[in-house]
C-alpha cells in the first residue's frame, strides 16, 4: 500500500502534464475552427468570421492561449483568462437555449472553465516551459 502511495505521489505531476497537454490540444482545435475553418467551420458559421468580431476574438483566444497552454508558458493566467472566456461563452452562447446543459450544448464550456480552473490554482505540471523557465513560479511559490 505505502508502495502504491509512492507511485501516485511520484507521477501526479506528470500527469498533470498530460492532462494540460491533452486539454490544449482539443482547445487549439476550436480555435482552429473558429479562425482557419479546419478541419471544418463550426456549427452554424458559414465560415471565417471577423477577427474583431466576439467569434474571432474567441478563436484568438483559443488557438493563441492553447498553444501558450500546449507548451507551458504563462500557464496560470493563460487559464485563467481562458476560464473566464468560457464562463463568458456558457453565459452569452449557451444559457440562453436552455437552463440545462446538456440541452444547451454547454457542457464541454463548463467542463473547460473548471479544468482551466485547476490549472490556475495547481500550475501546470512538471512537463512545462514554465518549470524550465520560472521554477518557483510554476510551484506557486512566488
Amino acid at each position: 500500500m505505502r508502495d502504491l502511495r509512492l507511485f501516485f505521489i511520484t507521477w501526479a505531476p506528470y500527469m498533470l502534464s498530460v492532462l494540460r497537454i491533452v486539454a490544449a490540444l482539443l482547445f487549439i482545435e476550436h480555435g482552429l475552427q473558429k479562425l482557419f475553418a479546419y478541419p471544418s467551420p463550426p456549427e452554424g458559421a458559414p465560415g471565417r468570421p471577423p477577427l474583431a468580431s466576439l467569434f474571432g476574438v474567441a478563436g484568438l483566444l483559443e488557438f493563441f492561449g492553447g498553444l501558450l497552454l500546449l507548451v507551458g508558458l504563462f500557464t496560470r493566467p493563460v487559464a485563467f483568462l481562458l476560464a473566464g472566456e468560457m464562463a463568458v461563452a456558457y453565459f452569452i452562447v449557451h444559457a440562453r437555449q436552455s437552463f440545462w446543459p446538456v440541452l444547451n450544448k454547454g457542457e464541454l464550456a463548463i467542463l473547460y472553465c473548471l479544468v482551466f480552473l485547476y490549472f490556475v490554482f495547481v500550475g501546470p505540471g512538471k512537463i512545462s516551459l514554465d518549470q524550465v523557465l520560472m521554477p518557483y513560479q510554476a510551484l506557486g511559490l512566488l
